[in-house]
């Protein structure tokens, strides 16, 4: 009875660990890299994984528990062992050290690509924060030269505002001086009529000495032409 209870156990061990490495290497769809944290249900595979351990090492202690019990069986006899019971003893006990250790390296596998994924995500995330960062930096860049371009444009604008005031000063200031010549001339011509008659031909004469020379001009420009195209 106890060797068919260790055999059952064993065909039930090595079942679960078929089942178990495949949970641990992704395979099923079940813990996978595809799996995104929106996707993945509530008893993820982590989970799963994690629960069928404590299961694999429970049947596992069991078969030790079996495996013991059989050598104390076996010992206890008024006749020693048989070399077939000793055989069936020794694979007994080969086949619990084989499940175990392909049970702590594939806790082992699963563990190492887990951290394996936890740093890759790990980085990734690092790069996404890294290129949404320098695209926040990138914007604030071009906001602060536009900033900059803009009060450029705004002092020029505020130069150029000064610069014509400036010049309307100036052309008041002009105006205001013409103003006070003109009046001054108009007072003296005014009290001096003999120099405002005197100022009156200067004038007239400019003017006959001006339409004289217009008249020469037209002249000879009328006879150049004429002369040109003869």
């Amino acid at each position: 009875d106890l060797r068919k209870q260790a055999r059952q156990l064993e065909n039930e061990i090595d079942l679960k660990l078929v089942s178990f490495s495949k949970l641990g290497t992704g395979h099923g769809g079940v813990g996978s890299k595809s799996d995104s944290a929106d996707t993945v249900p509530l008893l993820s595979g982590e989970h799963m994984f994690e629960t069928m351990a404590l299961e694999i090492e429970q049947l596992l202690s069991k078969l030790s528990m079996l495996n013991e019990r059989l050598r104390e069986v076996s010992s206890t006899q008024a006749a020693p062992p048989s070399s077939a019971l000793q055989h069936t003893l020794q694979r007994h006990q080969e086949i619990l050290q084989d499940y175990t250790q392909e049970f702590r390296k594939t806790q082992a596998n699963y563990r190492a690509r887990r951290e394996r994924e936890d740093l890759l995500n790990t980085v990734r995330k690092d790069i996404d924060n890294y290129k949404t960062s320098s695209g926040l930096n990138r914007r604030m860049d071009l906001y602060l030269k536009e900033n900059e371009h803009i009060r450029s444009s705004d002092r020029l604008l505020e130069e150029q505002i000064n610069i014509a005031v400036d010049t309307r000063d100036h052309l008041v200031s002009q105006r205001l001086t013409f103003k006070r010549l003109q009046t001054r001339i108009n007072d003296i011509s005014n009290r001096f009529p003999v120099v405002n008659s005197l100022l009156q031909r200067i004038n007239f004469r400019k003017r006959r000495d001006s339409i004289i020379l217009g008249l020469v001009v037209g002249v000879c420009t009328i006879l150049l032409l004429m002369y040109a195209f003869r």
